[in-house]
């Protein structure tokens, strides 16, 4: 299995990785699009096996309507493994990659909203409880994984992502 950084070559088959990803809905693989459109994507990684893409994740920034010192703050959303190759720890491979490049790129902390019970064997944990809310309203599943101690220190608000992520399909 390869992690690699994504390249515009790739547009196609990440697409269809989201779309079979989430059950043939398209919405996320469009929010892949138009952050890579617009030039959002602070890490963008894909996972290749016997020369197919089988698996992607982004990570994009997000800004937090605060009182307190600035952060760099990215959102990990979306990731997707081909179904059959789910289980297999590919979303883990990717997400591991993952945080370690936003580590790399200077991030200071990433935010995921998705399970609890999944995303803390990666070391997120509940966003509420360092002062962070998200503007979909959700507490539990909201969670933060700093990179560095101290990262969100006197950070508090409301996160928001991208307006890539509101726009509906195309």
């Amino acid at each position: 299995m390869e992690i690699r950084p994504f390249t515009a070559s790739d547009a196609d088959a990440v697409f269809e990785v989201h779309r079979r990803a989430f059950g043939g809905r398209t919405e996320e693989a469009h929010i892949v699009q138009r952050l890579h459109d617009a030039t959002k994507a602070v890490v963008s990684l894909v996972a290749v096996a016997n020369g197919r893409i089988v698996g992607h994740v982004l990570f994009s920034p997000t800004t937090v309507e605060e009182s307190g010192a600035p952060v760099e703050l990215v959102g990990l959303a979306p990731v997707g493994v081909l179904p059959e190759d789910q289980n297999e720890g590919v979303g883990s491979l990717l997400i591991q990659h993952g945080l370690e490049a936003c580590r790399e790129a200077g991030v200071d902390a990433v935010v995921v909203l998705g399970d609890p019970g999944y995303y803390a064997r990666f070391g997120f944990e509940r966003a509420s409880e360092y002062g962070l809310g998200n503007e979909y309203g959700v507490d539990e599943a909201f969670m933060v994984k700093p990179l560095h101690d101290g990262a969100v220190d006197g950070v508090e608000g409301v996160v928001r992502y991208q307006p890539e992520f509101e726009q509906t399909e195309r």
